[in-house]
């Protein structure tokens, strides 16, 4: 039997574009890979894609990158990409797969795992290899984010995992790397296309993770954006939230930063009215500078700011909104 060998990263792409989250995995799939001394592969599918699309992946890490073209792989259509993706995995045999954890590639990867009968690791937020056994070890958040479960898969492969967008940062495009781009065989006929897409419109959003600047909202507000909303205009910054605010409807998914959203990476956030629970702070690990206000002298947030500033933020806000204006009417 033929060993398996391979780190493979799904790669979604969307109007022919890579999603980010496919080249955030290409970044940290490259330090598995080379751990593991064995090569990383891109997996791309879609209709009419371009070899330029594999080069890309090439230029952010992988050593190979395997396109499969067809027009039912134009669009996320379950049964066509799980037949697709299976055949391929059956026939190459890797050792990891690694897919982002979006509504497609959640899909998708609780379907491969069925059908390969391999297990399944969701919604990783680390990624690492056991030094002992070379077996893939995926951090997943538990019971609200407050502790990290630490899975592995000994016995079955490929070692599959959806991991959660925004947590690892993509390699920098280097257009000195070569490797090989590979078209693979598609076979899928008519039966295999049980579902057709009648419309499909796209709505621009937001990356709040990739933000230089960010302030984020707690409970402390009382769900009262105004304030949060004034300063990071005046700061040219992202809006932010934690997990209650998104649970009373005060904002969308797409803003809940923390283990159970998404991992900021700039260089400033501005954190307002949040205790600071563990399960949010490790959405802080990346920012260069953070700024803490709450009136809770004992706030555990205070344990993870630069700048602690213990204040009723319903008062000092409107100061520092003064001050703001005073600098930028000086410098006008």
């Amino acid at each position: 039997m033929r060993e398996s060998r391979g780190v493979w990263v799904f790669m979604e792409q969307l109007e022919r574009k890579l999603l980010p989250v496919g080249l955030e995995l290409l970044g940290r799939g490259r330090e598995l890979a080379d751990t593991l001394h064995e090569p990383l592969i891109a997996v791309v599918f879609g209709h009419s894609l371009d070899v330029s699309i594999g080069e890309e992946c090439i230029r952010r890490g992988a050593d190979e990158a395997f396109i499969a073209d067809h027009p039912f792989l134009e669009t996320y259509l379950t049964d066509a990409y799980t037949k697709t993706m299976a055949a391929l995995v059956q026939e190459r045999k890797p050792n990891l797969l690694l897919v982002g954890s979006t509504p497609n590639g959640r899909d998708l990867a609780g379907r491969l795992a069925v059908r390969l009968r391999t297990g399944l690791t969701a919604n990783a937020v680390r990624l690492d290899v056991d030094p002992k056994n070379k077996l893939l070890v995926a951090g997943v958040p538990g019971f609200g984010g407050s502790v990290l479960a630490l899975i592995k898969c000994e016995h079955t492969r490929p070692q599959m995992s959806t991991v959660r967008p925004g947590v690892f940062r993509p390699r920098p495009s280097d257009p000195t790397r070569s490797g090989r781009v590979e078209r693979v065989p598609v076979e899928l006929k008519p039966s295999d296309e049980r579902c057709a897409v009648m419309d499909r419109r796209l709505v621009a959003l937001e990356d709040v993770g990739a933000a230089e600047r960010s302030v984020v909202a707690g409970l402390g507000t009382g769900g009262d954006m105004k304030l949060i909303n004034a300063l990071a205009d005046a700061l040219g910054a992202s809006i932010g939230v934690t997990r209650p605010l998104v649970d009373i409807g005060v904002s969308t998914r797409e803003r809940q930063i923390g283990s159970t959203g998404i991992a900021l990476r700039g260089k400033l956030a501005i954190v307002v009215g949040v205790s600071g629970a563990s399960h949010f702070t490790s959405g802080l690990a990346d920012v260069g500078t953070v700024i803490a206000i709450n009136q809770d002298a004992s706030a555990p947030i205070f344990e993870h700011a630069d700048v602690c500033i213990v204040a009723d933020l319903f008062e000092l806000l409107p100061a520092l909104m003064e001050e703001l204006a005073t600098k930028k009417e000086v410098t006008a």
